[in-house]
């Protein structure tokens, strides 16, 4: 079930004590404990999945492969090759790994042995985040839109005026989070029952810029099960608690800029970035929220 808030307003006033109180980085990181390299060698690394036992998938994108970490021995393999620039993924209920392939203009759904079905096509696609129960938002960067696509596969525009790059649902479902690289905050816009998004608010704000720069670089974004949201930037991992305020920053493992979070591992509570030539982790006091895990009772 998908739980539908009445405004992002509404959704701040009535989280509970628990959730409205101050959240700091301390809640989140485990003492001593620090970046882990996992593989590098790789071109640009993006789309950072997690599937129902802990593996994590990411893209390399100008080498048109997915690869695979496996959630025990935290070895990497390739997963499929000849991914035409798949960017963005995610895992969807129904075990299937969904992905923008960008070279052909198509969101597509990968099985197992790494053969892919078009979902939609004619769509320039970054990234997705895919619903519990099997339905899609689509960012479209090139033409500034949001695109959903239902479970008949039916695709439409439900958001524009922004250039979406980010996405990703809070843990209830009923709110979509998106950045915008060169905007100093992130959106929010409730999910309406048939999929349209309403109630726009520029929410997660500040995002922290680094010394001399303009612009926050904001990109992917994963969430935790106590509903804290993690945005990938040009300064580090940027944690916001699940009313909005800033938690803390995470440094990053190397310089340069990162381009997504996922959290994974066979308890979800390992945190892996992809940056740049390299894939990364570290362990945390915390767990992922997969969206094909029953959402929480009264969980936003």
């Amino acid at each position: 079930m998908i739980i539908r808030p009445a405004s992002v307003l509404l959704l701040v006033l009535t989280c509970s004590t628990a959730l409205a109180q101050d959240m700091p980085l301390t809640q989140v990181l485990l003492p001593g404990q620090g970046w882990e390299l996992v593989g590098s060698g790789y071109k640009f690394t993006e789309g950072p999945a997690v599937d129902d036992k802990g593996n994590v998938f990411f893209t390399d994108i100008p080498n048109n492969r997915i690869h695979r970490i496996d959630a025990v021995t935290g070895k990497v393999g390739v997963f499929a090759t000849e991914t035409a620039r798949t960017n963005g993924l995610m895992f969807g209920s129904d075990g299937l790994l969904y992905g923008c392939r960008n070279g052909d203009r198509q969101v597509v759904a990968y099985a197992a042995d790494a053969s892919h079905t078009v979902i939609a096509d004619n769509l320039p696609c970054n990234d997705l985040v895919v619903t519990s129960d099997g339905r899609l938002f689509v960012t479209d960067p090139a033409n500034g839109k949001v695109w959903h696509i239902d479970d008949k596969r039916k695709k439409r525009v439900v958001a524009e005026g922004i250039h979406p790059n980010g996405v990703i649902l809070w843990p209830g479902q009923g709110t979509l989070v998106v950045t915008e690289r060169n905007e100093p905050h992130l959106w929010t816009y409730r999910v309406e029952a048939d999929g349209s998004l309403s109630h726009r608010e520029r929410y997660y704000l500040p995002l922290r810029m680094l010394p001399g720069r303009e612009r926050p670089g904001s990109d992917g974004m994963t969430v935790d099960a106590a509903g804290r949201l993690y945005v990938t930037t040009y300064a580090g991992v940027q944690m916001f608690d699940p009313t909005g305020r800033m938690g803390g920053v995470i440094h990053k493992p190397q310089r340069g800029s990162l381009a997504n979070v996922v959290f994974g591992g066979p308890r979800l509570d390992l945190m892996y970035v992809t940056a740049g030539d390299k894939v990364f982790r570290r362990k945390t006091k915390v767990r992922g929220a997969p969206y094909f895990l029953k959402p929480r009772a009264g969980s936003r």
